[in-house]
């Protein structure tokens, strides 16, 4: 669902200008992503109201913000308001946009309101089908540390020493970093300074229908970075590191990271480092990419982040690439990539309970849920690595059962819940027994019951356990349950990883 009410998403446009929307009215306003918008058009004087479907933290502090926000879709929701925004999980029928409609009211996607934000300065753009919260968090915190103040659009919080800061800020300079979604095709409304691809790995086939057609969509992404502006690529990647070649083909600037031989930003010696962060040597060649003196090689530094994985070396690099395109120098570039702390839902510590930790994240990919595992295994110290796993959509459960099942294995015991939804409707065919199916005998257990699923893993765990809980959904709630199932005696597991019988 678009803001033109197809089903596809709209042709790249020029972005609106801000003091012409007038008020303000955004639908889902409590997401992650809408309530991003919403905290940056308040910060430029905008003014801004909304709903959600329910209450929620996000909710509350909108509300303490001076923001008014209904909890329920009605149509009067959009009284007083000039602008309503969407973003596609918003259905045709929606009350609010059907009143927006029949008053004539302007009708914008959310993307299109992010891309005025960053027409008024330099602006990164970060896509991909995994990592772009992290990496784009990553950015931001480079950028802060070396004093250039950006703004930032990030699909979750980012911790600092000062607390976490909500996925939304307006910085006094003239950066905006910004999450590039291509779900939908809506990144394509985004004509970035700097277009930075982690990967390109076919993903959300249910809109594009095909893996030509979403390689295409990065292609036309790559084509929208503004004249003068750069393509920043991982070589690790072969999806982006043939996007980088066809888009320098074409005569754009790329800049390519990772630890391919050859790459502009090069990573050697990637290992971990510490109980929960990892370390790596990072090279800067110099040349025609612009991140370096022609003719000069700088470094090798000593990269050192406070997060888990090799994974996350890369995201770094890509941060480190970025900061180097917009004048910070490589040495004051990785020490301030190295002050990162992480961010909301990515590898986030929820509690520990008679010696078990229990960790939340984000991943819903194959790709994100191995790199998760991966990570995992030195941070658990010997211990085991347990999985509640809630697979997100219906399509992509079905399209990558078989990827799932084999990065799930990675863990030495799974419990896989029922699917979430989102903005998919109920396919009965399609449950955990698709991924559990798929894994050897033993190797997981199906339940469907999402509670009744978290009182299992609590079950099974035993002291020196690492607990994930993972997926985009409500899976993030199942970390206190679990806690509290631990606090409460729940039978602590024979030993030998199984997990008992649970209905559901």
């Amino acid at each position: 669902m678009t803001a033109d009410g197809s089903s596809e998403p709209s042709a790249p446009s020029v972005p609106p200008v801000l003091a012409e929307l007038g008020t303000v009215h955004l639908i889902g306003i409590g997401g992650a992503g809408m309530s991003v918008v919403a905290r940056l058009l308040t910060a430029r004087g905008v003014r801004v109201q909304g709903s959600d479907a329910k209450g929620s933290a996000v909710v509350e502090a909108l509300r303490a913000d001076g923001v008014p926000v209904h909890v329920g879709h009605a149509a009067a929701n959009v009284e007083g308001a000039d602008t309503l925004v969407l973003s596609s999980a918003v259905r045709p029928d929606n009350p609010e946009l059907v009143a927006a409609r029949a008053a004539g009211l302007r009708v914008l996607h959310r993307s299109e309101v992010l891309a005025a934000l960053m027409a008024q300065g330099r602006s990164v753009a970060v896509a991909g089908a995994h990592g772009k919260t992290t990496t784009s968090a990553m950015i931001a915190t480079t950028l802060r540390s070396a004093g250039l103040d950006p703004s930032f659009a990030i699909g979750g919080s980012v911790i600092t020493s000062d607390g976490a800061i909500p996925g939304g800020r307006l910085g006094a300079g003239d950066v905006l970093v910004a999450e590039a979604d291509e779900s939908d095709g809506s990144f394509l409304n985004y004509a970035p300074t700097i277009a930075v691809v982690l990967n390109v790995e076919p993903d959300h086939l249910d809109h594009y229908g095909s893996r030509e057609a979403f390689e295409q969509a990065f292609v036309d992404f790559a084509a929208r970075i503004v004249p003068g502006g750069h393509l920043v690529a991982c070589a690790d990647d072969p999806g982006a590191l043939a996007l980088a070649r066809a888009h320098r083909a074409a005569g754009g600037r790329v800049v390519t990271y990772g630890t391919t031989p050859g790459s502009d930003v090069l990573l050697t010696d990637v290992r971990p480092d510490g109980a929960a962060g990892v370390a790596a040597r990072l090279t800067v060649a110099g040349g025609a990419s612009g991140v370096g003196p022609a003719g000069a090689t700088t470094g090798p530094f000593e990269l050192r982040l406070q997060v888990p994985g090799a994974h996350n070396a890369l995201n770094a690099a890509a941060a480190v690439a970025t900061a180097l395109l917009l004048g910070v120098p490589a040495e004051q570039a990785v020490a301030g990539v190295g002050e990162f702390l992480g961010t909301g839902r990515r590898f986030e510590a929820q509690g520990e309970a008679r010696g078990v930790r229990v960790v939340d994240d984000y991943a819903h990919h194959p790709t994100e849920v191995a790199a998760l595992l991966t990570a995992a295994r030195p941070v658990a110290a010997g211990g085991r690595v347990l999985v509640l796993f809630q697979p997100h959509l219906f399509s992509r459960t079905r399209l990558f059962a078989q990827e799932f099942a084999d990065a799930l294995a990675l863990a030495d015991d799974v419990v896989v819940t029922g699917v979430y939804a989102a903005r998919e409707d109920l396919d009965p065919e399609t449950g955990s027994w698709t991924i559990v199916d798929r894994m050897p005998a033993g190797a997981a257990r199906g339940i469907e019951d999402r509670v009744e699923a978290a009182r299992a893993v609590a079950a099974a765990a035993r002291p020196g356990d690492l607990v994930l809980t993972v997926g985009a959904g409500d899976v993030t709630e199942l970390g206190a349950v679990i806690l509290d199932a631990l606090l409460a005696g729940a039978p602590a597991g024979d030993g030998d990883g199984t997990v008992p019988e649970a209905e559901g």
